[in-house]
């Protein structure tokens, strides 16, 4: 059993509860509207906009802080108990006391009085109001929230390991409030009236109506509803990324092994570049002004239309967009399928057809529900490319946007859409578990497999040249159009090679005091940059540590914590974008229009990939050498520090730098969050895409482009390639 030495322990108690008097009594308890912590520190003893707890409780009338303070100090006389078992009662009571306390009412009494309705009603109408919480409030629960941790382990709780409570209790804490409650906020606010009333017959008048669920592109009467042309669109899109990205995997590792580097290559990009780059590349090709049209219109007089504007341009942006993120899923899975197997199939006679079919097929059933569920969630989270080549072709994620930031300002609305959106997307993910089922899919094991991969039967090899083949060479030129079309003056109409989208964005001049930022896109690079390395070590950080009590700690409602820490996968970013503007608008928690938000967005949107990383290496690591440290007396922190930390170093590198490009890159789930403080990347081009300004968003794009490529170069350089210590054919003989 690990535990504190009475003395340390004692210590330990002390330390955290007078950081947490210390927060009571010198920090603004409340958030500040305006103004940084340190402008506010001289009115803590008496403005009400940035006094302290203490203030607060005893001059301006907010007597339920009191219960946050009496918790700790309850708590805090646990230093002078002499039994584990007393000292984890005081612990676990004063600390309970003071979070129950300072939580209920924080979600009970808001800007404006009680918060719900049924309270009103309940005690009357109050004069107490409060707006939400600040830096004094945070650190007095994350001090109680330790205490909290430290009682249960002495009360035998996680086998007596104050760490390991900690990193529950506090992680349990972090999803809770940052990823569970905006979500169900979100779709809670579905089946609200006006008067913010349960009422179902709100949620029908809001999305049962033909514009929701229309089939008048079947009857041929109309167009179809926006949720059926979201859910067709992700179905096609899932079914054709898959194909692809199988085709591709097949081709690269079984036939054309030279190709797999530049193959890899090429499926960073969607990765590295923004959502919509795709799109802004097929518009230079098929807009109105694109090439296409304007050979047609040279070729045959055909006057240039919007045909490419619709779905027919979002799906396809779709398809070129996703794939290489299938192809990079299949081809993990390809590499794994054990040789021996198909040589068995073989043996007993079985041709190249029969064994792919039986042997090589089934075992790519995982990569393939992957596959699938990723193309499917991307799409209905795709809100760059429908905004971009839409044109009167909507999906849920655009009428979301509309909803929210549209003349209509309806989060009723929005929140309904979410809903919608979520059940397609959770569907697809329980549907994708139930298919895998509890099946054994394992191919690579402790013993050495040195067979020949089989190379592929004649007709899945003339398949793959012929489908694979032409879309590569058209995704890549796809890509060098949108790459080609910042630095031409005018597409469509003067192809003359300049500079000057370039100077507009990223501009530089030499002033009387230094340097000048001229450029209009400074100001988004610089913000973007700066939130995204913010929330890349937190991101890395959250999700190696949860994947580590996942795969080393034992404890109740484990399943739930897991779903918790992967459910902003399963949810589109979009809708959780949504859930946070609905969530963190009023107290107890007020981030909207700050920076925090959109940090906190980027962590927990990115989480999964951490949690995914973290699990795949801890798979790898023995729990002996964990328990070899912990039996020379290392605690559990000592352990992670010195042990295991070393060993998944490759782990952490891939999820900071993955976490990293894809917080610069995002836009559905921070689309809604931007203000004109704090405007990105990827909301400035979309501004210049909607003012008709290709040059300069396709610039910037490539200025994107580069600086991603270089943070992607350097992960593969140091994690590497997985090595399965397998024979080439040119070594067979």
């Amino acid at each position: 059993m690990n535990t504190f030495h009475p003395w340390r322990t004692r210590r330990v108690i002390a330390l955290w509860a007078t950081l947490g008097a210390a927060a009571f009594v010198l920090l603004p308890w409340y958030f500040l509207q305006r103004g940084s912590l340190w402008e506010a520190l001289p009115g803590l003893w008496g403005s009400a906009a940035s006094a302290n707890g203490w203030t607060h409780m005893t001059s301006h009338a907010h007597p339920w802080l009191g219960i946050g303070l009496g918790g700790l100090l309850l708590a805090a006389s646990a230093v002078f108990a002499h039994t584990p078992r007393r000292q984890g009662l005081l612990l676990c009571s004063g600390a309970g006391l003071g979070l129950a306390g300072l939580v209920i009412s924080g979600f009970a009494i808001g800007m404006v009085g009680w918060a719900w309705d049924w309270l009103t009603a309940l005690a009357g109408a109050t004069d107490y109001t409060q707006p939400g919480m600040g830096w004094g409030a945070m650190v007095l629960i994350v001090s109680l929230l330790a205490l909290l941790s430290i009682g249960v382990a002495r009360l035998g709780g996680f086998k007596g390991d104050a760490f390991v409570a900690g990193a529950v209790l506090c992680c349990t804490a972090l999803l809770a409030l940052f990823v569970v409650y905006p979500v169900l906020k979100s779709l809670m606010g579905s089946v609200l009236n006006d008067e913010g009333l349960f009422s179902i017959s709100a949620l029908w008048d809001r999305i049962g109506t033909a514009r929701i669920w229309g089939l008048g592109c079947i009857s041929g009467q109309g167009r179809c509803g926006v949720a059926w042309n979201t859910l067709g669109l992700a179905l096609l899109t899932a079914t054709g990324t898959t194909f692809l990205g199988t085709l591709i995997a097949l081709w690269a590792e079984r036939e054309a092994k030279a190709l797999a580097k530049p193959l890899n290559i090429l499926a960073m990009l969607p990765i590295i570049t923004p959502p919509f780059v795709v799109g802004l590349g097929l518009i230079l090709l098929f807009g109105r002004a694109g090439l296409f049209n304007q050979y047609l219109e040279w070729a045959f007089g055909i006057e240039p239309t919007r045909w490419f504007y619709g779905f027919f341009g979002v799906w396809l942006a779709q398809l070129f967009a996703f794939t290489p993120i299938a192809f990079m899923i299949m081809r993990g899975v390809v590499q794994g399928v054990s040789p021996s197997m198909e040589e068995a199939s073989q043996t007993l006679r079985a041709s190249r057809m029969q064994t792919f079919w039986t042997v090589t097929l089934p075992l790519l059933k995982p990569g393939l529900a992957n596959a699938f569920l990723v193309g499917f969630i991307e799409s209905m989270a795709d809100f760059g490319n429908p905004i971009v080549v839409g044109g009167q072709f909507a999906v849920l994620s655009t009428e979301i946007f509309f909803a929210i930031v549209g003349a209509s300002l309806d989060p009723g609305m929005a929140a309904a859409l979410s809903l919608i959106l979520t059940v397609f997307a959770l569907a697809v993910f329980f549907i994708q578990r139930r298919v895998l089922g509890k099946g054994s899919f394992t191919t690579v094991a402790g013993k050495g497999d040195a067979g020949l991969p089989m190379p592929l039967p004649a007709g899945i090899r003339k398949l793959c040249l012929g489908v694979a083949g032409p879309w590569l060479v058209f995704t890549l030129v796809v890509y060098l159009f949108a790459f080609a079309g910042g630095f031409v003056q005018t597409w469509g109409r003067d192809y003359t090679l300049t500079l000057n989208h370039f100077r507009t964005a990223f501009d530089v001049q030499w002033g009387e005091y230094g340097v000048v930022w001229a450029g209009t896109a400074w100001n988004s690079l610089f913000t973007t940059v700066s939130l995204a390395a913010m929330a890349a070590p937190l991101c890395a950080g959250l999700g190696l540590l949860i994947a580590w009590l996942l795969a080393r700690a034992e404890f109740r409602g484990k399943a739930s914590f897991e779903f918790s820490a992967l459910l902003t996968f399963a949810v589109p970013g979009t809708v959780l974008g949504v859930s946070y503007i609905l969530a963190f608008n009023v107290p107890p928690v007020e981030l909207t229009g700050t920076g925090l938000i959109i940090v906190l967005c980027f962590v927990f949107r990115n989480l999964p990939v951490g949690v995914r990383a973290g699990t795949a290496a801890f798979k790898q690591l023995d729990r002996s050498l964990d328990e070899a440290s912990l039996m020379l007396r290392a605690n559990t922190l000592t352990t992670l520090r010195l042990v295991v930390l070393p060993l998944i170093k490759s782990a952490l590198v891939a999820a900071l730098v993955y976490s990293f490009v894809r917080s610069i890159t995002t836009v559905s789930a921070v689309i809604f969050l931007v203000t004109a403080q704090y405007e990105l990347s990827t909301t400035y081009i979309i501004g210049r895409v909607g003012n008709g300004d290709y040059g300069v968003a396709l610039a910037y794009c490539t200025v994107l482009i580069l600086l991603m490529s270089c943070s992607t170069l350097l992960v593969q350089a140091l994690v590497g390639e997985r090595k399965l210590g397998r024979r080439h054919a040119a070594t067979a003989h």
